[in-house]
């Protein structure tokens, strides 16, 4: 399937796919968009061949849910088995369960007053390519971050905004409710979602169902422009396993479970058979 598909086609597919299950309303924000998203943030990744930040973790309870980093996690192994270097960017306490395992910079919590000065200097040292958000809180037109509840999380929040409007590269944002940085592309369609927007805009939206399940996307452009099968040692179980031992909740159930906004991780790794499928390195037999 995958040489009869333009990269144009694939984005398509891949896009629709990213939002069949509609828990959030992400297909009528979809509509309102240029099609070829996915297409063209995996363009700027693959051109990278220096730094490339990640930025993810969403506050929930004094600590942090599984969707976000998942997916991030699931980048930056791609991205740094590319030559890439990709750094994880988030706050406590997800920094602290990163940091032996990644390269991590830190964000500091309830900072809003202070953090357009740090982002700028931040981005000053670490030199990105490319920045990229998944889900992470994004501010609204009060300058605070609200959750899918509508809850005030501002002070558990470290800001990120920041560091994707004012870098001096391609920035990517992906989200899956519309509170979340890269959101503001679209927040003048989100009358009908029951959310407070974020209104902090990117280069290229995202959407997906379940923001970790757009890095797989992205990926699949990655493997097909390598020619190499990226997704095949993906599995979100495993690296959910990894983020509960270290203290995460679903977002949506507010549980320490192996789960993402409440679906079982058989989901996110059907997904991922399905793109290795139209990717062109798998059939069907051989998953």
């Amino acid at each position: 399937m995958s040489a009869s598909l333009s990269d144009a086609a694939l984005s398509q597919h891949i896009e629709t796919m990213m939002v069949e299950q509609n828990p959030r309303g992400m297909q009528h924000l979809y509509a309102k968009q240029l099609t070829g998203t996915y297409l063209r943030a995996a363009k700027y990744l693959y051109k990278v061949q220096g730094t490339v930040l990640i930025g993810t973790g969403f506050a929930v309870n004094n600590t942090f849910e599984t969707d976000g980093p998942v997916g991030a996690i699931a980048l930056y192994k791609v991205l740094e088995k590319l030559g890439k270097q990709p750094i994880l960017v988030t706050g406590n306490p997800l920094y602290s369960a990163l940091k032996n395992d990644f390269n991590c910079f830190e964000l500091p919590i309830n900072s809003i007053d202070n953090a357009h000065t740090f982002s700028i200097k931040a981005l000053a040292q670490l030199k990105p390519e490319c920045v990229l958000s998944i889900e992470r809180p994004g501010l609204n037109e009060h300058q605070r971050y609200y959750n899918m509840r509508g809850i005030d999380i501002s002070e558990h929040c470290g800001c990120f905004d920041f560091f994707v409007t004012e870098a001096p590269c391609p920035t990517i944002a992906i989200g899956d409710g519309g509170n979340e940085i890269g959101m503001g592309n679209l927040a003048q369609h989100m009358q009908a979602l029951n959310i407070t927007p974020c209104l902090t805009t990117c280069d290229e939206l995202l959407l997906a169902d379940v923001s970790n399940w757009a890095a797989y996307g992205l990926i699949a452009f990655l493997s097909r422009w390598h020619n190499t099968d990226l997704l095949a040692d993906i599995e979100p179980l495993n690296i959910l396993h990894y983020l509960s031992e270290r203290g995460s909740v679903d977002g949506v159930t507010h549980k320490n479970e192996l789960t993402e906004d409440g679906l079982h991780a058989m989901h996110g790794q059907q997904l991922i058979t399905r793109l290795r499928q139209i990717g062109g390195f798998t059939t069907e037999n051989e998953v």
